[in-house]
């Protein structure tokens, strides 16, 4: 006889959905209701409809060829970053200690850049980077290279990617890490009886176990460095000229330097929805991948 489904679970949830609701749903309702409206100040607002978005996604408005303008920066920046931290993070995994007193002092050693705050990141690379006072900058210039990302656009965005490699492999290499912990000895010791070499080993071994933790690892930081703000922001100020300013940083320009609220919020939903999209098309396409691969080596 089966048992009776008990539906009772559900009522430890419900003060988890209540939080959910009140600190996400409440607040992305507030942004939509902004998003379709236009206000004069003293909190009087007037209603626009569609006007925001028409404007937004318009190249021949001055709204929209900023922020498309932005959009492109913020997809050339996280393919810089997804290209370099990717492959390094890695490296450094397979070169990481497997046992002994080792393992600890690494993973404390890897786990030191994540736990500084991203305005610390970002004040520490603006002083590391200057020309004058700054161990980079002026190792650098000695060595007669025109190194200041203060008035060089190119300048600016080496700054800002090694800033964020240097902050953000660690997280990479510890998540390839435990992928490549979780792959028992037997299939080395299979590897090593069949005399596979060590790119064998780690093309069809190694990257098959790491393969779901990279899909985690790369959707993490895709959506982290099209969200950037903070350090960029420090270091560069979006500066020079336009060149370093992503789209949170002119959300946060059009939010609270012109205190333009509809148009901040139309952007916002926007942003949310683009990074939404590619997120699941980064999903849905790794995913798939991954399915085809396994079903390939259920068939062999």
């Amino acid at each position: 006889m089966d048992r009776p489904y008990d539906n009772r679970a559900w009522l430890l949830v419900l003060p988890v959905l209540a939080i959910v609701a009140f600190s996400a749903v409440i607040p992305l309702m507030t942004v939509v209701n902004y998003s379709v409206q236009d206000t004069f100040g003293n909190n009087q607002f007037f209603w626009n409809g569609t006007g925001w978005f028409r404007e937004l996604l318009d190249p021949s408005s001055d709204l929209g060829s900023r922020v498309i303008a932005s959009f492109w920066r913020n997809l050339a920046f996280s393919a810089i970053i997804l290209a370099i931290e990717v492959p390094l993070g890695i490296a450094v995994a397979l070169a990481m200690p497997r046992a002994g007193w080792k393992v600890a002092v690494t993973l404390v050693l890897m786990a030191m850049p994540l736990l500084v705050p991203w305005n610390v990141v970002g004040t520490i690379w603006q002083v590391f980077a200057r020309g004058d006072i700054g161990l980079l900058g002026y190792a650098v210039n000695r060595l007669g290279i025109d190194y200041n990302y203060v008035s060089d656009p190119v300048a600016a965005w080496v700054t800002i990617v090694a800033m964020d490699v240097w902050h953000w492999t660690s997280l990479v290499a510890l998540l390839c890490y435990a992928g490549l912990k979780s792959i028992p000895d037997a299939y080395y010791q299979a590897a090593r009886i069949d005399g596979a070499s060590r790119w064998a080993v780690f093309r069809f071994i190694q990257l098959p176990k790491m393969r779901r933790v990279l899909i985690i690892a790369v959707l993490l930081r895709f959506m982290d460095s099209f969200m950037i703000y903070t350090e960029p922001f420090v270091v560069t100020g979006g500066g020079p000229g336009n060149s370093t300013t992503f789209l949170s940083i002119e959300l946060v320009k059009l939010a609270l330097g012109q205190f333009d609220l509809g148009k901040a919020a139309a952007m916002s939903i926007v942003y949310n929805l683009i990074i939404l999209a590619v997120c699941w098309v980064f999903y849905t396409a790794m995913t798939n991948l991954d399915a085809e691969r396994s079903k390939e080596g259920a068939a062999s």
